[in-house]
């Protein structure tokens, strides 16, 4: 289960005749090419100016510690840009409801003045709870009934495939109500790989654990992947047994 775009000038000259349509307007792959040339370079820059992967400073540590107010996990708040920072990006991205970039984006930046909660899958679910949403790739944990962790997640992305120990089957990670069963440190070698501290949900083969490949596409064999800087400290906000565990 181991394993993410100038104007042209016109110079007006005297003339007998009448210029036809073709000459008085650009053709439409002209107009098309125009376009392009004005504006791919904005986008390019907007990209370049854009908080991303391998800056530091001030406004990555606001970015950080935003994140974090907002129950993201953006890895330490040192103004450091990483691979924590990012997942939190990509989570915060998934929420509410916008294309995951490898940068921020001027809709997250204004997303993340004014952010929306996560939709609650199961209003009934128990005040604290795990809710999984596999249309999102994001996990929730709820205690109290007040959001203390979102995570990116990776969930089961739906191949078919055959395990070395025998049988075969798709990748499909199981929708419904589940509690956790048990944990296991570190990492544990299952029929189809390895897993860093596995959180059980059914018997010992379907868990919520650590990857160190967490992608924005669903790649597991049916377990959630979370972040491996997660999955260091996940075990010890949810009760093992009995955590409701919801996947929808």
């Amino acid at each position: 289960m181991r394993r993410l775009w100038m104007s042209l000038l016109a110079v007006p000259v005297l003339a007998l005749a009448v210029p036809t349509a073709a000459s008085a307007a650009p053709s439409a792959p002209a107009a098309r090419a125009a376009l392009t040339a004005r504006t791919a370079p904005a986008a390019a820059a907007a990209a370049a100016q854009a908080l991303q992967p391998g800056m530091s400073g001030a406004a990555v540590k606001a970015l950080q510690r935003r994140l974090a107010a907002l129950k993201y996990y953006p890895g330490s708040i040192d103004g450091n840009f990483g691979t924590n920072t990012l997942e939190a990006v990509w989570a915060f991205e998934e929420v509410q409801g916008l294309p995951a970039h490898n940068f921020v984006t001027s809709a997250m930046q204004w997303a993340l003045a004014h952010p929306k909660a996560p939709r609650v899958l199961v209003p009934g679910g128990g005040a604290n709870r795990v809710e999984v949403s596999l249309s999102r790739e994001v996990l929730v944990l709820y205690h109290n009934n007040q959001v203390q962790l979102i995570s990116h997640v990776s969930t089961g992305g739906g191949y078919f495939y055959c395990s070395p120990g025998g049988g075969c089957g798709h990748a499909i990670t199981p929708t419904g109500n589940f509690r956790t069963v048990v944990f296991m440190r570190g990492w544990v070698q299952v029929p189809l790989g390895e897993m860093y501290n596995p959180v059980f949900f059914i018997g010992t083969a379907f868990a919520i654990h650590g990857d160190t490949y967490v992608p924005l596409a669903p790649v597991s064999h049916g377990c959630v992947r979370i972040p491996m800087d997660i999955a260091a400290f996940f075990h010890t906000l949810v009760r093992v047994p009995g955590e409701p565990v919801y996947i929808r």
